[in-house]
This record gives structure tokens, C-alpha cells and sequence, in this order.
């Protein structure tokens, strides 16, 4: 069954991608003479900075994942569609998706393109069995479980003290934001909140290690901030293997190569991977179409004006979009955003007015309210004005009341630079409620240590697993009470 999807009366401006790039391009075109689409896999918007407060119980999945739709809900000129968005035809301008089973294609007049990126495990996709990414809500509930789970666990095995110690060992894969944020947490989490909550183990004997190929935590800083947090972390009992790789992660624990060609291998139940982005698959259908290039993270190298080689109708942006000096941070893909629906906008004016042509292929005055016409592009402006990225600076959190913060050349540490941490945060949470209960959570948390976001589940646990195993059209036939066979492939092991 194909569901088609109509084009609009005005100028379709289809957005893929409900990230910050695909939110804020939407926003963006809120007065514009436009019509809005919105595509994309899940039904929320992601606050992907904070996931790792989801993983350690901080804070619940609807306080950093609002509906889309309620964020467009007063944006007359957008609606929202969930699909999966396998396939773009940049010479008919349709994107083809699918909605479970089912595929529809929608026609676009501009497409942004705001996919994002997902986890990359360096060509070893197989180490994502055992180490869940840092990318969606289904990676943080699942980490969730798995680092609460090692502890019930571990309570369980008491009298076997070599297994205790490899479920209290936790083992955070990259050192970046992420990686450091939730090595912090892990540690923060054994030795405040759960340290009187068991009667056969002592959960602030954890050990948590954070493991980087790099010689600093937080390159992007630089090294005056990389080692202050290095220092923190330090304090509070994290152990830190700088010039480390990693060179398999199985059930049993992670083995590891240093640059002196040691070999090493950490047993350990719960491993965090937080390392390396891989651009979304839609930037190679989008390079084979056009002539694009590709970075090896597989982001699309775009025009200045962020658009594609003779497709100015097409922008991309966000981490997909590759662009030099463009960190891949919320801001970046945000000031891209509102770039592509400034172009979009200009494209529209350069138009003294719509060419309006008819099916049939003959140029006719139809009226606006004639179904048997589409929009002809608009000539784009010569020499647009490049996109150009201001960079506020950036920001990560060591430990409760301490973070590290670069804005130009100024550096802040410590409670002050939290504190900015805090507000920055808070502002570009979407949606007010989402606002005042996440100051809520974290005035509990930081000032008592409780966490109230610990419950887990069995299906966070082996979820995503069983759904890589059925394939990835299973929906669909699940919930029509189908029993769909797995796909060929070696078997999952136990999560």
C-alpha cells in the first residue's frame, strides 16, 4: 500500500529531521509564505546534550524530548509527519518514506535535510551488542538499565567477589563532552545516591574508567580546560587511560591497546560508547545524486551557501552538513537552520512571482485554488551571502556544581562556569513546562543527591537488540499480531 502525500497550494518546504537543525528551520519559516513538512523517524524533539542525565536517573525522557508537535502546534503553515525517510529522487523532488509498513512519498519545492548523525564504532559495528551509543532516547533507557541493572546484579552475587568486581566496573568509551558528562555521573551516582541503598555490596567501591585515543580529555577545549577536567574527574575516583584504543568489547569486558602497544582487557558488565559520529545514510544518496562529496564521517560537503552542486532547491545542515569550522554542537546546527530559512525566503523574493505551470505542461494562469499545478523554482540570487558560523563558545559538566566552559579566550571552571552551564541549558530546553520541571529534578538531585528516574524495564534492556534481530520494517507486522521470522544473521548475544 502507497500513501501519497499532496503538494501544498504555496511553496512546499520539506524538513527532514527533528533535531535543532530541523526544528529551528521550521521555526525559522513560521511568517514565511510557505508550507511546512516536517518528517521525521520519532515524535519528539531531542535535547541530545542531556541524554546522559536520562541514563543516570536525573531526569525523565519528556523533560529533554518534547512532542514536535506540541513544540508546531500554533505554527499554521507546518505539520509533522513520523516516517523513516529511506530514499530522496533530487530529479523528481520526492522523498520517499515509510511509516511502519507502509510508504508515502511527499513532493518538496526546497528540502532541508537535518537527519543527524549517529553513533560510529570505527568500522566495528559489532561493539554495538555490548556498548550502547549515546544518540537516542532508546540508547539512554537502555543504559539505564544496564548501569542500575549491574548494581542489582552485583547485590545478587555477593559471595562471588571477581564477579561483583566485574559488574561494578563501568567502562565509558570516549572523552569528549559525553564521554567525560557521563563518566562523572556514573561516579557521582555509586558514591552519593545508591551508597546506603544495599545490604551485600559497597556501590562506591565502582570503578569507572573513561578510555580515549587522544592524550587529553576534551580536545576541542583546549588544554588548560582538558586538564582542569582531568583533575576533577580524577578527584572524585575516575581512572583515565589517555592514548588508549579500543580493539574489541565483548560480553565479558573490553580489550584494549595503548600507544605503546600494550595490551590490556578490562573485565567489566556495562560499557558506554561515546565515541565517534557517523553522519546519516541519507548524505550518500544525497552525494550520488548530485555529485556531492562526502567527509569520512559521511557528512555531506555543501556549498558555501550550504546548499548541493546545481540543486540550490536542496540544503543541508546540521551534522549532517559538513562545513569548515563548524563544530557538531546544537549551535552550529541551529545558526544553520535559520540560514537555510533566510535562503529559502531570499529564493522566494528573487521570484517576481510564482510561475504557476499546469500538468499538462502548458503555461496557464490557473487560480490559486486549482489542484493541477506546482511551483516552479525560483531562481536563486547571484553570489548569496555564505553562511558563516559564530561560535558562543562551549561547555561540558565535570561532577555536581563543577563544569568547564570556553568563550572566545576566556576559560571559566568551577562553580561559575556550572552555573552558566545551567542557564545555557535551560533556554534552549524546549517548551516551558519542560523548563520548570527540569529545574525542579535537578534542584532535588543536586541538593540531595535523589534521583527519581531509576525505574527500568526488561524491554529497555533487550529492546533494541530484538529489533536489529526481527529487521527494521518489523513494526507494522508486531502490532497486526504478525510474527514476523528474524533476519538472517548471527545471533544476539544476551544483553
Amino acid at each position: 500500500m502507497q500513501l501519497p502525500m499532496g503538494r501544498p497550494k504555496r511553496h512546499h518546504v520539506v524538513i527532514i529531521g527533528s533535531g535543532f537543525g530541523g526544528l529551528f528551520a521550521a521555526k525559522a519559516l513560521r511568517r514565511a509564505p510557505v508550507a511546512v513538512t516536517v518528517l521525521a523517524q520519532t515524535t519528539h524533539h531531542l535535547f541530545q546534550p542531556l541524554l546522559y542525565q536520562v541514563a543516570t536517573g536525573i531526569l525523565s525522557e519528556g523533560e529533554i524530548a518534547p512532542a514536535t508537535r506540541e513544540i508546531l502546534s500554533r505554527q499554521r503553515n507546518a505539520r509533522v509527519i513520523q516516517a523513516l525517510v529511506e530514499d530522496i529522487d533530487v530529479e523528481q523532488k520526492v522523498v520517499h518514506a515509510r511509516c511502519q509498513d507502509e510508504l508515502t512519498e511527499v513532493p518538496y519545492d526546497s528540502l532541508i535535510v537535518a537527519a543527524g548523525a549517529g553513533q560510529s564504532y570505527f568500522g566495528n559495528d559489532q561493539f554495538a551488542t555490548f556498548a550502547p551509543g549515546m544518540k537516542s532516547l532508546d540508547n539512554a533507557l537502555e543504559l539505564r538499565a544496564r548501569i542500575f541493572g549491574a548494581f542489582e546484579r552485583a547485590e545478587l552475587t555477593a559471595d562471588n567477589q571477581v564477579e561483583v568486581d566485574r559488574l561494578l566496573t563501568f567502562v565509558v568509551v570516549g572523552a569528549g563532552p559525553t564521554g567525560v558528562e557521563m563518566a562523572g555521573q556514573i561516579r557521582e551516582l555509586s558514591t552519593h545516591t545508591l551508597r546506603r541503598e544495599f545490604r551485600h555490596i559497597d556501590p562506591s567501591q565502582a570503578r569507572v574508567l573513561l578510555l580515549d585515543g587522544a592524550d587529553q580529555l576534551l580536545q576541542a577545549f583546549g588544554d588548560q580546560l582538558g586538564k582542569s577536567a582531568q583533575r576533577a574527574l580524577e578527584k572524585m575516583g575516575v581512572e583515565i587511560r589517555l592514548g588508549t584504543i579500543v580493539t574489541d568489547v565483548t560480553d565479558e569486558g573490553v580489550a584494549v591497546k595503548d600507544k605503546d602497544g600494550q595490551e590490556d582487557f578490562i573485565r567489566c558488565a556495562c560499557k558506554v560508547w561515546a565515541a565517534g559520529v557517523q553522519a546519516s545514510p541519507l548524505g550518500k544518496t544525497l552525494a550520488s545524486q548530485t555529485g556531492a562529496e562526502l567527509d569520512r564521517s559521511g557528512r555531506v560537503k555543501v556549498r558555501p551557501d550550504l546548499s548541493l552542486p546545481d540543486h540550490p532547491e536542496i540544503l543541508v545542515v546540521g551534522d549532517m552538513a559538513y562545513v569548515e569550522g563548524v563544530p557538531g554542537v546544537a549551535q552550529g546546527a541551529i545558526q544553520e537552520a535559520r540560514y537555510a530559512a533566510a535562503r529559502i525566503q531570499e529564493r522566494l523574493r528573487a521570484a517576481e512571482e510564482p510561475a504557476m505551470v499546469a500538468l499538462e505542461g502548458e503555461r496557464t494562469a490557473v487560480g490559486a485554488g486549482d489542484p493541477g499545478y506546482t511551483f516552479a523554482t525560483p531562481a536563486p540570487p547571484e553570489d548569496p551571502e555564505p553562511f558563516k558560523y559564530f561560535d558562543k563558545g562551549s561547555m561540558a559538566t565535570v561532577s555536581r556544581f563543577n563544569a568547564v566552559v570556553s568563550v572566545g579566550p576566556l576559560r571559566f571552571t568551577g562553580f561559575v562556569a556550572w552555573l552558566m552551564w545551567l542557564g545555557l541549558h535551560l533556554l534552549y530546553i524546549a517548551g516551558f513546562k519542560q523548563r520548570v520541571s527540569t529545574l525542579v529534578r535537578w534542584f532535588i538531585t543536586f541538593v540531595s543527591n535523589g534521583r527519581s528516574e531509576r525505574a527500568s524495564t526488561r524491554q529497555q534492556l533487550a529492546g533494541r537488540l530484538a529489533l536489529e534481530q526481527f529487521g527494521p520494517g518489523v513494526s507494522g507486522p508486531l502490532l497486526r499480531g504478525e510474527h514476523p521470522e528474524p533476519e538472517e544473521q548471527e545471533p544476539a548475544a544476551q544483553a
